[in-house]
């Protein structure tokens, strides 16, 4: 496949899945199997294209970022407690994800856990809709801080290939009472700094190969994969949290199940 489509194929496919709780990462996986691409030749650019994603949810909460600048400067008590509540969620996958790196990479290369995780998460989605009690509306700022470092703690289960960051921080959030607005803004707001750090962390670890300009992956493929997921992610975004005020996280759940088992049995060669 022309390395340009296959780059604007990955694109859409990070854009639209970032954000909402089925994968971004497990969709990359399978997209490899399914598009016939070599992943490993992929892998950077995976990587690098999230700061697409990122820069949707700093466009789009531009005022939100802002004002706790501006009240941080000031020490004003809600930005403080926005911060911490952010440092919070983000500092339990930080410390493990450094930590257990090298057997993230391991699992990132099998599609087989990715059928099974999607499928897990969707009824794990199903059973917190059915017996989760919502909790009033809220702000990040007004969490309280244990409930701002659960949700870091469970984030760090999205290190599964399959689970999705996304799934497992407003499911875990909705567990634990947290309202769906503010369990979704939370999500968006703790996917700046943890896919920050997951990109700055590949970035250095491929230095050598990303100055030599080696493998046939270049930075023009980047620039339009960022470009894609950034413009797809910002439409996302702003319907995304419309819809599961009013609908909830079921219809995803029942995606997650039929797309973890189609995809299983794609692989093991039952279709």
């Amino acid at each position: 496949m022309d390395l340009t489509v296959t780059a604007i194929l990955l694109g859409i496919v990070e854009g639209l899945t970032e954000f909402i709780p089925v994968s971004s990462t497990g969709h990359l996986i399978l997209a490899a199997e399914i598009f016939g691409y070599d992943a490993d030749q992929w892998k950077v650019f995976n990587v690098v294209i999230q700061l697409g994603a990122i820069l949707a949810v700093v466009v789009q909460y531009w005022r939100t970022f802002w004002a706790v600048g501006m009240g941080l400067l000031r020490w004003h008590p809600q930005s403080v407690a926005f911060l911490r509540n952010i440092l919070l969620g983000f500092l339990p996958s930080a410390v493990l994800g450094f930590l257990l790196k090298d057997y993230i990479d391991m699992m990132l290369g099998s599609p087989v856990i990715v059928g099974w995780a999607l499928i897990a998460g969707g009824i794990a989605i199903l059973l917190i809709e059915r017996f989760a009690r919502q909790g009033p509306l809220t702000g990040v700022a007004e969490l309280p801080a244990r409930q701002a470092l659960g949700v870091g703690v469970l984030q760090c289960l999205s290190m599964i290939p399959g689970v999705s960051r996304s799934g497992a921080t407003i499911m875990g959030a909705l567990a634990m009472g947290i309202e769906r607005r503010t369990a979704a803004e939370f999500s968006f707001f703790l996917a700046v700094p943890t896919m920050m750090g997951a990109t700055t962390l590949e970035l250095w670890d491929s230095r050598a190969e990303l100055l030599a300009g080696a493998g046939p992956v270049g930075w023009s493929e980047i620039a339009i994969g960022f470009l894609v997921s950034f413009i797809v992610a910002l439409v996302v975004i702003r319907a995304f949290v419309a819809f599961v005020s009013k609908s909830g996280f079921g219809p995803f759940a029942w995606y997650r199940i039929g797309a973890g088992a189609l995809a299983l049995l794609l692989l093991y060669n039952v279709i």
